[in-house]
């Protein structure tokens, strides 16, 4: 344990490009929250040609869960707008492969599932405003103590395209409660990485009957009386319309390890390609 928290460390040290090499050689394999200060972290999904449209009209009816930043072109496993040489096979630190709506393996590398009928979507992830809520003054327990952020799925329903539906699924953090207005503005802006909050208090009112047991991710410490549940929506909802679909091959981050880009947190909208 210490060793790897050492390892985390050590990572918060390190600028995009070494960051990157650090986990395509496959010496970083943890979280990625509190990583690459500043910078746009992604989710992962990439699909076959046959359910790209579908998935693309998907993102921009569930736009909240779903903020599209990025899409390659078919079979070309590089993100070219997001960063350079950001080569999709090798540089996140975990993998999930899912096979007829099932999750069918982790892996650290996905060179070998990779195929010229491919493409790849990246997803704005709350991860990058976190580096300016703690400039604020907050603290964000899985960032301290380098777990994954808890993710829940909700009872809020996604708008579907083609076989991707279900449910939205959100992450959650602890904010005092009289600082929950602040946490607000300051996240509003990141629209293209989830923005503000969807809702904040009773988890139940979005059909999450216990915090302590998220769907992904660690659990979270108890709250004391001057804190709250605040939930964000999550790119892991993708994830969570492949398992109620019959969709042969997705392949998608693990939750909580993420893709990091050279786009600036302050960037207006990353361009597509």
């Amino acid at each position: 344990m210490e060793k790897t928290f050492n390892l985390y460390n050590k990572a918060k040290k390190l600028n995009n490009n070494q960051l990157r090499e650090l986990i395509r050689c496959g010496d970083y394999k943890g979280q990625t929250a509190g990583l690459s200060q500043n910078m746009l972290q992604t989710n992962l999904i990439i699909l076959e040609k046959k359910y790209a449209l579908h998935f693309m009209v998907f993102c921009q009816r569930n736009p909240k869960a779903c903020p599209l930043v990025g899409v390659t072109d078919l079979g070309n496993p590089f993100f070219k707008t997001l960063g350079k040489n950001i080569d999709v096979r090798t540089d996140l630190p975990s993998y999930n492969i899912y096979k007829n709506g099932m999750l069918f393996d982790t892996v650290q590398e996905i060179t070998q599932y990779w195929n010229k009928n491919l493409i790849a979507f990246a997803i704005g992830c709350s991860f990058t405003f976190e580096h300016l809520l703690i400039k604020h003054g907050f603290s964000i327990d899985h960032i301290n103590n380098n777990k994954v952020v808890p993710m829940y799925k909700t009872n809020i329903k996604n708008i579907s395209s083609g076989p991707f539906g279900n449910s939205m699924v959100v992450s959650m953090r602890i904010i005092k409660k009289n600082k929950i207005d602040d946490v607000i503005n300051i996240c509003k802006s990141f629209h293209w990485a989830h923005g503000s909050p969807i809702h904040y208090g009773d988890p139940k009112e979005i059909g999450i009957v216990n915090t302590n047991k998220p769907d992904w991710g660690d659990a979270p410490r108890d709250i004391l009386n001057d804190e709250a549940h605040v939930f964000w929506a999550c790119g892991v909802t993708p994830q969570n319309a492949i398992l109620k679909s019959d969709v042969p091959l997705c392949i998608s981050h693990t939750p909580g390890h993420m893709l990091i880009t050279d786009i600036s947190q302050d960037a207006e909208i990353p361009i597509l390609h």
